[in-house]
Parts: structure tokens; C-alpha cells; sequence
């Protein structure tokens, strides 16, 4: 779908979307669309000058006053949706608010759906798609760090990252392609150094863009960390002791905990949703098979996962982790060295697993953990400049990084260069949908549902 055609739901026939939203003592009525200048002179009386601040008295049908507030009028195309816009500021009341509500859809206007304000922001050309996410991301944020990543994507930082690939993506096609065009030139196109070499600094871009788009979804959504071991390895003690609070209940009783447990923590600023699991093991126990079965799906969708375990089992147990998915980071933790008589360390092994000993039980060595965590979600790793990101941003770069490849192997091998040319214009159009230069109306549909009223 285009940039630039005009917002759906009916504004061909409806010339006006409304809402209302109550914060504390004030509350806000918002109206856009081309009819909102002839509402506001209907709702208070006077034609408002644009971009001026106007004490109004807002009235009814009948003449009578609703309420006494703020009005300002915004003339398109110099406004949050591109359109004229009128912002009426009143008492918070939810009777007061509904009643003005009621008037302007009297006057022609309609409820808008949520996230209406900023779909038709980013259709009008005012923000593009990762700008218009952000907003509601922003909203959603749960921590300083996620709040200021969501602000850069809405200032445009993440939206120009990925135009400067866009760019350099289109001026290696516009090589390949006139290669492809004029194939009686002697020189061989498809051999030249400077061919491979933009190929590559695209490659390294998207590479690049990559890796922040997935230290922007951790700071959006946190690190969902999964919590697994045998009975009895000191999981529910290690989520006590990472939550400090008495979440799971511990006992020297193997197969207590018999569910998936759920602790939200922050840490540095980073969300982690922390797993407990039932220990991994044959049972013949249905409930104990269930959260087993549980356990194991956890697992496989795990950003991070700890595998409680000991000095004497811990290179057994690490089977226990090859449900994970190949892009989990995986800890394992050598627990209980008050009883073994061992002292914090953190290691990497031969694998690049992260080994730290430390003990649930009296916290010695929890520090190093939680300092592999913040690692793992980006702090000091450029994170001072993250912005926000989402799963489907990163699945598009993933596609690029794909599209990419096969490209170069068309050309290293093959020598085909239609089929690389193919790979390209398929790699700009998945780089695409992350501003929304090419976006579905259902994939419009399903980001913008997911927005507050208002928004």
C-alpha cells in the first residue's frame, strides 16, 4: 500500500473522528478531520484562530453551557494528523466529557477507533510506520531506559537507520540492473570489485540495524527469562533470590513446583520476565507431566535460559537446554557453593555459554548474575543510543539479511544475475515494510488496533 492515500474508515463520507480522554483534573476532547474548524465554531461559538490558545465556553445544542476550558485549532497540514484538528481541554468529569463527546458527533463527527489519530498521521505523510509504533510504545513504556528508547524511534533515529539502507540498497540495485541491461559491454559488471564491495556494506548494515532492532525489542519487551534444572536444583530459590521477594514456594521436597511461576523484575532499567519451571524429569504424575510439558514450551521461546544445576551434574544437565532455540543465550548456574565450599565466578566455556557459581541461598555470586543479565540485555552495549524496536522489524531485517545472502551466493556461484537482482528487490521490499513504504491494510489494521483511544 502507498504512502499518502487517504485514512480508511469512512472519512470519505464521515468528515470527522472524535475522542475524549479524562487525566486527572483535565480533560481532553479531540476532533479531526476537514469539518473540525465548522464543529469548533458550532461548539464555541467563534471561528478559533489557528495555533492560539482560546478560553472557551462550550455549549449545547440548545445554548446551553457545558463546560468552560481551553480550545486550540490546528489548520491542516500543520498538525499531529495532517488534517485540521480542534483540541477542546476541559474539566475531567466523564459526565462533562461525555456530554460535549455527544455534541460533536451530533455536529457530524464519529467515535474514533483506537489508534485512528496516529494511522492517519502516518497516512498523511506526518510520521512513518516505526514512528507511529513508537507512540504507542512510548505510552506502554514500564522503565526510564524503554521510554527514552521509544522517544528516539519517535524522533526518527530507528526511520533513518533503516532510509539509509534503503538508499544503499537501491544504488547497488541500480548497478546490477544496468550490468543487466547492457550485457555486450566488455567490462564484466558482475565481477566488479565495487559490485562486491556495496554488497557487503549493505550486508554489514542490515547486520548492524539488526542487532539494535533486537536491543530495542528487549528494552520494548523485556528478556523473557526461563528458569530450568532438575528437582531440587534451587530454580524457585534462585527466582526468590533474583525477585527478592518469597514468590516460589521452596521445599527440600522434589516436584513442588508443579507450574509455570511468573516474576516481572526490573533490572537497570530493563524488564525481565523471569520463568519458573517445574524440574525437568520422568514423571508418571499428570499434573507433574503437565507442568513438565509446560516447562519444555517455555523453553523454547526463552531469550535467556538459566540451567540451575551443580558442580558435580552441570555437564549432564546441559542436555536440558537443547530445547532451547538457537538464538536463546544460555547461563549455567552452579548453585549451592555454600555447601560445596566453592566462591563466585563467571566463566565463558568453549560453547560461549556463560558459566556462574554463585548460591541462591545466601546470594553469594548474584551479583554476577545479574550482571550477565543487563549484558544480555544490551546495557553498555550501545545502549545509551537504543531506540525501540518490534518483533516484526526484527523478522523483516532477518528477511533482508536472507534476501542478502542468497543474493551474493547468485553471484559468487552462479553468476546469475537476474536471480540476484530478484533477491535485491525482495530484500528493499521486506526493508520497506518496517517504515511502511510497502505495508498490507491488514498488517495496518493489526498495529493500530493494539493503540489506546486517543492515540
Amino acid at each position: 500500500m502507498a504512502r499518502g492515500r487517504a485514512p480508511a474508515a469512512g472519512t470519505d463520507t464521515i468528515a470527522a473522528v472524535a475522542t475524549a480522554v479524562g487525566a486527572g483534573g483535565v480533560g481532553i476532547v479531540r476532533i479531526s478531520g476537514p469539518r473540525s474548524r465548522e464543529i469548533a465554531r458550532a461548539l464555541v461559538g467563534k471561528n478559533p484562530q489557528a495555533r492560539k490558545v482560546h478560553f472557551a465556553t462550550i455549549r449545547d445544542a440548545d445554548g446551553e453551557v457545558l463546560d468552560r476550558g481551553l480550545a486550540l485549532y490546528f489548520a491542516a497540514p500543520h498538525s499531529y494528523t495532517g488534517e485540521d484538528v480542534l483540541e477542546l481541554q476541559a474539566h475531567g468529569s466523564p459526565v462533562v466529557l461525555d456530554l460535549i463527546l455527544r455534541r460533536a458527533l451530533a455536529l457530524g463527527a464519529r467515535l474514533a477507533r483506537p489508534g485512528e489519530f496516529s494511522e492517519r498521521a502516518y497516512l498523511n505523510g506526518k510520521l512513518d510506520l516505526a514512528q507511529a509504533e513508537a507512540v504507542a510504545d512510548l505510552i506502554a513504556s514500564g522503565s526510564e531506559s524503554a521510554a527514552r528508547a521509544a522517544m528516539r524511534s519517535l524522533e526518527g533515529d530507528f526511520s533513518r537507520a533503516v532510509q539509509a539502507l534503503f538508499e544503499a540498497l537501491v544504488r547497488l540495485r541500480a548497478w546490477l540492473e544496468a550490468a543487466l541491461d547492457f550485457p555486450e559491454e566488455e567490462i564484466d559488471f558482475l565481477s566488479a570489485p565495487q559490485l562486491r564491495e556495496q554488497l557487503a556494506d549493505v550486508q554489514g548494515g542490515t547486520a548492524d540495524l539488526l542487532r539494535a532492532a533486537r536491543r530495542g525489542v528487549v528494552l520494548r519487551d523485556g528478556l523473557h527469562v526461563v528458569i530450568v534444572g532438575r528437582p531440587n536444583a534451587g530454580k524457585s530459590s534462585l527466582l526468590n533470590a533474583l525477585a527478592q521477594s518469597e514468590r516460589a514456594i521452596v521445599t527440600a521436597i522434589a516436584g513442588t513446583t508443579r507450574d509455570v511461576l511468573r516474576e516481572s523484575v526490573n533490572l537497570d532499567g530493563i524488564g525481565l520476565t523471569l520463568v519458573d519451571t517445574a524440574g525437568l524429569r520422568e514423571s508418571h504424575d499428570v499434573v507433574e507431566a503437565e507442568g513438565i510439558r509446560r516447562a519444555r514450551a517455555e523453553l523454547a521461546r526463552a531469550d535467556v535460559a538459566i540451567l540451575v544445576s551443580d558442580d558435580e551434574h552441570a555437564d549432564i544437565d546441559r542436555e536440558l537446554l537443547n530445547e532451547c532455540s538457537a538464538d536463546a543465550a544460555r547461563v549455567i548456574v552452579h548453585n549451592k557453593i555454600d555447601l560445596l565450599g566453592g566462591s563466585p565466578e563467571r566463566r565463558a566455556d568453549a560453547r560461549g555459554e556463560t558459566r556462574i557459581a554463585l548460591s541462591a541461598h545466601t546470594g553469594a555470586g548474584l551479583d554476577l548474575l545479574r550482571a550477565e543479565l543487563a549484558r544480555l540485555a544490551g546495557r553498555g552495549d550501545g545502549a545509551q543510543g537504543a531506540f525501540s524496536a518490534r518483533r516484526r522489524h526484527v523478522d523483516a531485517l532477518a528477511r533482508v539479511a536472507e534476501h542478502l545472502q542468497r543474493a551474493e551466493a547468485h553471484l559468487q556461484l552462479t553468476r546469475a544475475g537476474e536471480l540476484a537482482a530478484e533477491e535485491l528487490r525482495e530484500a528493499q521490499h521486506a526493508l520497506g515494510e518496517i517504515t511502511g513504504e510497502y505495508s498490507s491494510d491488514d498488517l495496518l489494521g493489526a498495529i493500530f488496533s493494539t493503540f489506546c483511544i486517543g492515540k
